[in-house]
């Protein structure tokens, strides 16, 4: 792998505010961009260095060109080698990650790459296979993966309207108004390959290797990510492990959920939301 010569803190958009001892890096999943943190951003804030960046793939960045590659970015190796990247060039080291998504399991495998950037592995509603084996639960049949795919590939903003809603969470509007901007921003040509990589992955023989602690946040009714996953993740990580449950809808807490995430992560990195 051919790491990066230019930095990628300007291009990557990424932001770090807040003060204090210990820093919180939020990493965005499928289709979303930084924005999607904003809710919880402020109070991490008053008590962190918060980083904030958007992935090459996300419709926020201005220049694409190079920054997403469908070859490197064709496994989530491609995005870790990019996160290290970038926590090099910032000189960030003993982080607490917080990952949503597919950035969960792009945090694994660069922690295990890179295991003094990482203090803490905040995986929120990550799965290492979205599609269902013999025994392993992913959430999705082969047909209902390729029928994402040929929607995203014949209608994409159509397509992104039906997903905001479904995993989002119906019944918050504006949620679902704010990722599905973020999915429309993003380019279809990116969209397809990214999908594929996403939906089609498999990185479950990562987690035998994860060694930094992790906390699985998981909400109770997530169509996109099986409950099941979570406690599946907890027995094959092979560091310290918890597991986070919240009573909640949909794939994006952050969004719909977002005093009791915080609640849950003031569990987690030892604050107190007021």
């Amino acid at each position: 792998m051919v790491m990066p010569d230019k930095g990628l803190s300007a291009p990557m958009n990424a932001k770090l505010t807040g003060s204090g001892a210990e820093t919180v890096v939020l990493a965005h999943g499928f289709g979303g961009d930084q924005t999607v943190w904003d809710k919880i951003l402020p109070v991490l804030s008053q008590h962190f260095r918060v980083l904030v960046f958007d992935w090459g793939f996300s419709g926020a960045v201005k220049e694409q060109e190079g920054l997403f590659d469908p070859v490197k970015h064709s496994s989530y190796e491609g995005f870790a080698f990019d996160l290290i990247s970038l926590l090099d060039e910032l000189d960030l080291k003993s982080t607490a990650f917080v990952g949503h998504s597919m950035s969960g399991m792009i945090g694994c495998i660069a922690s295990v790459k890179r295991p003094d950037l990482f203090k803490h592995l905040i995986l929120l509603g990550a799965s290492p296979r979205y599609l269902n084996t013999d025994g392993y639960e992913g959430g999705f049949g082969i047909e209902q993966i390729d029928q994402i795919l040929s929607s995203i590939e014949s209608d994409y903003h159509g397509w992104a309207s039906n997903f905001a809603s479904l995993g989002v969470d119906p019944h918050d509007t504006l949620s679902v108004e704010t990722f599905t901007e973020c999915l429309r921003r993003m380019r279809p040509e990116v969209a397809l390959p990214l999908a594929k990589t996403v939906f089609l992955c498999d990185h479950r023989e990562v987690l035998a290797s994860v060694t930094t602690p992790c906390t699985i946040v998981q909400t109770t009714n997530d169509i996109v990510v099986p409950n099941s996953v979570a406690h599946y993740m907890h027995d094959k990580i092979q560091g310290k492990t918890t597991v986070e449950m919240m009573e909640a809808d949909g794939h994006f807490p952050q969004l719909t959920a977002h005093q009791q995430l915080l609640d849950v992560l003031g569990r987690i990195l030892g604050f107190e939301c007021v």
